[in-house]
Order: C-alpha cells, then sequence, then structure tokens
C-alpha cells in the first residue's frame, strides 16, 4: 500500500486525490445511513472459493479435472492433497460467513461451526461424483455431437454449472449460504447459466447448449430432465408484490417431473407442475400444471407469399433494418 507522502509520485496525482476523498465520503455516507449495522470485518471471498472449486474438481476427477498422471496407486495420495487445500479454504471461507452472519444471531455460533460444516460437507463428496457422474452419463446419451464423456466434463457448459451446483447445493444444505451462491455464480460468469444453490436437482440431468438457463431458488427438478438455452424455471413476482403466504415464500418456483424435455426459450413461472414425461417445446408460456405425458407447443410459424414477404421487406427497410 503506498503511503500518502508517495501519491504526489504517482501518474494523476491530483485526479487520484480527489477520488480518494470523494470515495471517502460516499463510505461515511452509506455507514451513517446503516448505522443499526455492524463492520463488516470478514466475508466470503470470491477468488479464494475459485481456488477451492478447482481443487474440488481436481479431487473429484483426478485425471480429467485434476490434469493427474501419476497412475492408480499414486492417486488416493492427489485426491488427499488437492481435498487438504479445498477444504481448507473452504472451512476459513465458511468462518467469514459465519463471522458476517454473527450480527443476526440471537446467540453465539459454536466455536467449531465452521469445521463441523466443513465435514459435513466433506461428507457428501461421494454422493457429488456419483450425482455428476451420472449427469454426464446423461448428457452423452442425449447428444448425438458428444464424442466422449470425457469431452462433455471437460468442455461442456452444463456440465461445468452442474458440477458447480452439485457442491453449492450441499453447503447451501448445510446453513453456508453466501458460500454456496458465490460458487454457483462463480458458475453463472463463465456459462450463462444461472443455477440458485437452493434448487433441488435430481439425478441424470442435462442442460443442452445452456446459455441463459435460470433455475429458481425453490425449484424441484426430477430424474432425468433436459433442458435447452434460455429456459426459466422462475417466480411468477417478485416477493412484496405477490399475495403472501406460506407457498409464495417458500415454494416460488416450478416442479418438473421425471423424464421431461424443455426446449428452448420456454418460461414456465410459479408453483407449477410439468408432469412426468411431458415435453414442452421452444418459447412456450407457462403459468398452469401440466399433466404428465403432455405435449405443448406454439402454434408453428407461417410462410408468407410473394406479396406479403414484400410488405415485410419494405418495411423492415423504412425503419432501418
Amino acid at each position: 500500500m503506498r503511503s500518502s507522502a508517495s501519491l504526489s509520485d504517482l501518474p494523476f496525482a491530483a485526479e487520484i486525490g480527489e477520488a480518494v476523498s470523494a470515495l471517502n465520503a460516499v463510505r461515511s455516507g452509506w455507514r451513517a445511513r446503516q448505522a443499526s449495522r455492524r463492520s463488516v470485518t470478514r466475508f466470503p471471498v470470491p477468488a479464494e472459493l475459485a481456488r477451492a472449486i478447482e481443487h474440488l474438481s481436481a479431487a473429484l476427477f483426478p485425471a480429467r479435472l485434476g490434469g493427474f498422471r501419476g497412475g492408480t496407486a499414486r492417486e488416493d495420495d492427489f485426491v488427499a492433497d488437492r481435498l487438504g487445500q479445498a477444504l481448507g479454504l473452504l472451512r476459513e471461507q465458511i468462518a467469514h460467513e459465519l463471522d458476517y452472519w454473527q450480527a443476526e444471531a440471537a446467540t453465539p455460533f459454536d466455536p467449531d461451526q465452521p469445521d463441523a460444516i466443513t465435514r459435513l460437507f466433506a461428507a457428501t463428496l461421494a454422493e457429488i461424483r456419483e450425482l455428476v457422474d451420472a449427469d454426464v452419463d446423461a448428457a452423452f446419451q442425449g447428444d448425438p455431437a458428444a464424442r466422449s464423456a470425457d469431452e462433455i466434463l471437460v468442455s461442456y457448459p452444463g456440465a461445468l454449472a452442474i458440477l458447480h451446483h452439485r457442491i453449492a447445493h450441499q453447503l447451501h444444505t448445510l446453513g453456508a449460504v453466501i458460500v454456496a451462491r458465490v460458487i454457483s455464480e462463480l458458475a453463472n460468469a463463465r456459462t450463462g447459466i444461472d443455477i440458485h444453490p437452493g434448487a433441488t436437482i435430481g439425478p441424470s440431468f442435462f442442460i443442452d447448449h445452456g446459455t441463459g438457463v435460470v433455475i429458481g431458488e425453490t425449484a424441484i427438478i426430477g430424474r432425468g430432465v433436459r433442458l435447452y438455452q434460455h429456459v426459466t424455471l422462475g417466480a411468477r413476482s417478485p416477493l412484496g408484490l405477490a399475495p403472501a403466504g406460506p407457498r409464495t415464500h417458500h415454494a416460488r418456483h416450478p416442479i418438473v417431473e421425471d423424464d421431461v424435455t424443455i426446449y428452448a426459450g420456454a418460461t414456465i413461472l410459479g408453483r407449477v407442475t410439468i408432469g412426468r414425461g411431458s415435453v414442452i417445446g421452444g418459447n412456450v408460456w407457462l403459468l398452469d400444471d401440466v399433466p404428465p405425458e403432455s405435449v405443448v407447443v406454439q402454434p408453428e410459424a407461417i410462410r408468407l407469399g410473394p406479396a406479403d414477404r414484400d410488405a415485410l421487406s419494405e418495411r423492415l427497410a423504412e425503419h432501418g433494418a
């Protein structure tokens, strides 16, 4: 950190000094408006959680995501090393989160609570690996362009997003909700797939292409579900605008039963149920339940005749299209 004495040596020294003073005033004003809120001394750091996920991914998939080439006899040592680094980073970030929430708690957290959450999370790693294996298998079976399951794991955005979600969901369930949300947003930043860590997703889940997919906090997705890009499983209205009640607050997002396929651009809002084995077509807007084995589509596009085609071309040209 530079001392104020050396500030004059910097390019744009005058502008930096003015910006520092202005930012100080803004911070002071914000703190004055938050008088009942204690100062935040520690908070989860996304860069540290990204490092933890890198180590966890290597431990879960040593050869494919960890780059391990030492043979099966040394594989457990590699996994142990990566897990040691991952869990140490996670424990620290969980402790930061609990420090943040302590101001909201009626009683102090147990000193070993970060360790307890970390231990409980470590016990779920085998389950996470099995779920991701099933997800990758579903992608391989569902995508004729895939050449191998390995290709899917290392390069498909849907696989990366669901790997992050499987990790984040366990941490969310254990109470590390900010840590979990940061992990989900790391995947969102890389893939454009936004899955809330609270969402419950069954095995053999496949997101094809994936950009623009949104899955809300209370969504429940069954086994063998397939989504395409720009699918939204969302809430019907923001909290505060919808009628108050337990259903509104705690069950805001859709239930998608087993073996459902939802094509690109579909928007499904509210606590509706999409019945088992249904197919939802592209760009469909749904606010109501769908019975099992249904097929829901928009009307097909129409083909314009020559006169209508020319009229449309003229209208587009008039508006600069």
